[in-house]
């Protein structure tokens, strides 16, 4: 009904095979009752002759009719050129201008990711039904809020791999894993009920692997005692060690609790995500770190970390230029990941280090002392006297 309200041609489809049932009366009724224009398809006309086929749906009162057989395409093309005749030629607007925030929504089945995006909302946009499943494709949803455009992906829920068993599903995974790539902040639900399980931490790692910001919903907080809360949020602050840029929001989506500051965490991932750093400030946060807790020794020799620039936005990629950069241990970048983030304030989003080492430009040239005088030696022919001349012995 709602999708009846906003469109301005309405298509209602017949089954031809099926013939004109009680529920075509209704649903022409209530399509009457919307004041809309409404074309009549009649599908699967394929093997039937079509003005015996047709002739029982002009009851309906519709005056424009399409028979067409969706499986094969017949009759499809020539209807749309029909009804897209009067309408003007599409133009792609320019969203150059725009700076629209997309927000996904992701998690397991069954948390209330639909809930969530029509809490959002602030009306019933998406399907919802207490039951995994329910959301099958990832839908975008644009609007505006105070003044900003954001667009909301609902995606499906993403079960363990053992349980996925419908090629459906699997298509449904791929399109969430594109949602996720496609999005710059993220919002994971996880159901408080069950308490944070395995997937939801690998949810939360395919999110930092993709370098998208992050923002942790508990979704179902009001339906917990208090002795079950507190071992949630012991729970959240054991495990999440590895996401502790993220702001974590207590929030009931069937009851609205919480969910308005959701938007102030989303803002500050992206504004983090997207802002501009500046090579001298890096280089100095670069050299702050390294005087506190310079990098490990390799061969004997102490790795050189001389300057950083940024290298790439959502994530904010920092590129350190050095020598033996191909050494450097993972706890050590990790060291530094931390310490970026904590004095540029980029609260939020993951933040990747990475490494260039500069060429020697005299790797390929010889030192001066390293090369030695080579002389051309004469061959000598030694004589013993075994081999002298007879001849000398007679004199």
């Amino acid at each position: 009904l709602l999708a009846m309200d906003e469109a301005d041609i309405v298509l209602f489809i017949v089954d031809c095979r099926s013939g004109l049932l009680s529920a075509d009366y209704l649903i022409a009724e209530k399509l009457r009752q919307k004041n809309r224009k409404v074309y009549l398809v009649a599908n699967k006309i394929d093997g039937l002759d079509p003005a015996a086929a047709l002739a029982d749906f002009y009851q309906l009162g519709f005056s424009g009719m399409f028979p067409t057989t969706a499986t094969h395409g017949r009759g499809v093309r020539s209807m749309m050129e029909e009804l897209l005749e009067p309408f003007p030629e599409f133009v792609e607007p320019d969203n150059s201008g725009l700076n629209g925030i997309k927000i996904g929504v992701v998690g397991r089945p069954n948390v209330g990711k639909s809930t969530l995006v029509n809490r959002l909302l602030g009306e019933d946009r998406v399907v919802v039904f207490d039951e995994a499943g329910t959301t099958r494709d990832s839908v975008y949803i644009d609007y505006e809020r105070h003044g900003q455009q954001y667009t909301l992906i609902d995606t499906a829920g993403i079960r363990k791999r053992k349980n996925i068993k419908l090629a459906i599903e699997k298509f449904s995974i791929v399109k969430t894993l594109k949602a996720i790539d496609d999005a710059n902040v993220v919002v994971l639900m996880v159901d408080a009920q069950e308490g944070l399980v395995d997937q939801d931490l690998h949810l939360m790692g395919s999110v930092i692997d993709a370098g998208r910001g992050l923002v942790l919903g508990v979704n179902k907080w009001d339906g917990l005692t208090p002795e079950k809360r507190e071992k949630m949020k012991a729970d959240i602050k054991r495990r999440l060690q590895f996401a502790e840029f993220a702001d974590v929001h207590f929030i009931s989506a069937l009851h609205g609790t919480g969910v308005g500051n959701l938007y102030d965490s989303i803002g500050a991932a992206y504004s983090a995500a997207t802002d501009t750093l500046s090579a001298s400030r890096l280089t100095k946060v670069l050299e702050g770190a390294v005087e506190e807790h310079q990098p490990p020794l390799v061969h004997g020799r102490r790795i050189k970390l001389r300057f950083a620039h940024a290298g790439g936005r959502n994530p904010p990629v920092i590129i350190i230029h050095g020598n033996q950069t191909d050494s450097v241990p993972a706890q050590y970048t990790r060291y530094l990941e931390k310490i970026f983030r904590r004095e540029l304030g980029l609260h939020g989003t993951p933040v990747k280090v990475e490494y260039r080492t500069g060429e020697n430009p005299y790797s390929n040239k010889a030192k001066p002392g390293d090369t030695k005088p080579t002389f051309k030696r004469k061959k000598v022919i030694k004589f013993s006297k075994r081999n002298e001349p007879t001849n000398k012995k007679s004199r």
